[in-house]
């Protein structure tokens, strides 16, 4: 690949049935300009995550493939998970990587959902750097209410859809289509069953409820772990480290005589965000990413 490269991490709501995880999987596999990073189905989320990165035309071609074959097999009126929806495929973000500004994201953002609803015939809402409204940057607000909720607040002037009628798509709800930075989906799995435990952690640390600030944040069970999970976003990890969110957790726990189980990162995460934690753990003094071979090789023009 070359030119202009962006990262896409599409989110879509089945973490389930492996048959339809894989035919939307599918369309990204072996596609020239296009590389499938990783992708990652969770039963208790109910919830599939897939991390691309390639050239923004046979990236959106592909993409339009895979929300094909979800907006066909997904039916939000049998769907239940952990996670909040609103829509078969729930979330599109374009990020700038390489060769492509924020700007020229947004306008991919916005000529994708055009395309997507010509398409389909799903409302979309756009988020982030592309939102429209500036109420409409944060996802949270957009999904409140999730595709039940949604159903009739849709007809609400402030919850109308960016692009379609004031009505959602029987079975696929809506899409919400942006523009954003590189963000961390970090998970912090606690050793109990207690879902209040995870609620109020994930209260103190969200910036929503007077956390940290680009943390979002929400209280999930785990059954097939018999454990809770405080699951999260982190916006911007330059300014709120990894590190700092999982002590504070820790600290929190306590309070219930709760310790952490693990911790997971779900989907792609910049080494910057893992050697700043590194760093803080090992105690490293003046420590700089260059001190790592395969970045100082890559910096210089080698392969790793």
């Amino acid at each position: 690949m070359s030119g202009k490269i962006i990262e896409c991490v599409p989110n879509f709501s089945e973490g389930r049935r492996p048959e339809v995880i894989e035919a939307i999987v599918a369309p990204f596999r072996g596609r020239q300009g296009v590389r499938l990073l990783d992708y990652r189905a969770d039963a208790d989320h109910n919830r599939l995550v897939v991390s691309l990165a390639g050239e923004p035309g046979p990236m959106t071609k592909a993409l339009l493939e895979a929300c094909e074959i979800a907006v066909k097999e997904i039916d939000l009126n049998m769907h239940q998970g952990g996670h909040p929806r609103i829509g078969a495929v729930d979330v599109i973000p374009f990020v700038p990587v390489m060769g492509i500004d924020m700007k020229a994201c947004v306008d991919l953002a916005r000529e994708f959902g055009m395309r997507f609803y010509d398409a389909f015939k799903v409302p979309v809402y756009y988020y982030e750097e592309a939102a429209n409204n500036p109420q409409r940057k944060n996802l949270e607000k957009i999904r409140k209410g999730q595709f039940e909720g949604l159903k009739t607040a849709i007809k609400e002037e402030s919850r109308r859809p960016d692009l379609g009628p004031a009505a959602l798509h029987p079975t696929a709800g809506a899409t919400v289509i942006g523009a954003r930075k590189f963000l961390i989906a970090f998970n912090v799995n606690l050793k109990t069953d207690d879902i209040e435990v995870a609620q109020k952690i994930a209260q103190y640390v969200r910036a929503s409820s007077g956390g940290f600030c680009h943390v979002k944040g929400i209280g999930l069970v785990l059954k097939e772990k018999g454990m809770v999970q405080v699951s999260m976003n982190l916006v911007d990890f330059q300014k709120n480290a990894l590190y700092r969110v999982v002590e504070m957790i820790r600290m929190e726990a306590a309070r219930w005589g709760v310790s952490v189980a693990e911790c997971e990162v779900y989907g792609m995460i910049p080494a910057q965000a893992l050697l700043d934690s590194a760093a803080y753990y090992l105690q490293l003094n003046d420590f700089k990413p260059e001190q790592v071979v395969e970045l100082a090789l890559l910096g210089s023009g080698g392969e790793a």
